[in-house]
């Protein structure tokens, strides 16, 4: 059973509590990081497809590693930022996104490390494939913090607490 949203009168004053969990407005975090490594996967196809173009299938396959490590990372960091207990407590919530981030880098790490030693790529298809990723958490950022400050339809007034 949901609570319903009623009107306030003018001139009424409110205490307003922010209860755990999502507004109504405000996208799913966890689906929104798992979008990211999914739109970051789908760059790297692209960047793979233009490099096997433009150059050769090894120039291909090392653009597909480069955006595969990113992709990879995003989502091991979705995944372990965003799990089911995260949002429950703030302090589960930021010690959850600390895990994450080190993950990320651990794994962004070691795959770069696994491929530079195990094979012989194009590094400038690599790099370009792995910094073209990077645009797509850009782009979702940026249109994340574009709805944030605009107030919701069914809000009538500002809280007390801004």
């Amino acid at each position: 059973m949901q609570p319903r949203a009623r009107r306030i009168e003018p001139g009424k004053k409110v205490i307003a509590i922010d209860v755990p969990g999502r507004q109504l407005g405000q996208p799913n975090p966890r689906r929104l990081a798992l979008g990211v490594a999914l739109g970051q996967a789908a760059v790297a196809l692209i960047a793979a497809l233009l490099c096997w173009v433009i150059a050769d299938s090894r120039a291909a396959l090392s653009a597909a590693l480069g955006g595969g490590i990113s992709s990879a990372a995003s989502l091991v960091m979705a995944l372990l930022s965003f799990g089911n207990g995260a949002s429950k407590d703030p302090l589960r919530a930021i010690r959850a996104f600390f895990v994450g981030e080190a993950a990320k880098v651990t794994v962004v790490i070691v795959l770069f490390v696994v491929v530079l030693k195990t094979m012989k790529v194009v590094p400038l298809a690599m790099l370009g494939a792995y910094i073209a990723t990077f645009f797509v958490f850009w782009i979702v950022l940026a249109k994340g913090s574009s709805v944030r400050g605009k107030p919701r339809a069914d809000d009538p007034s500002p809280r007390a607490s801004e």
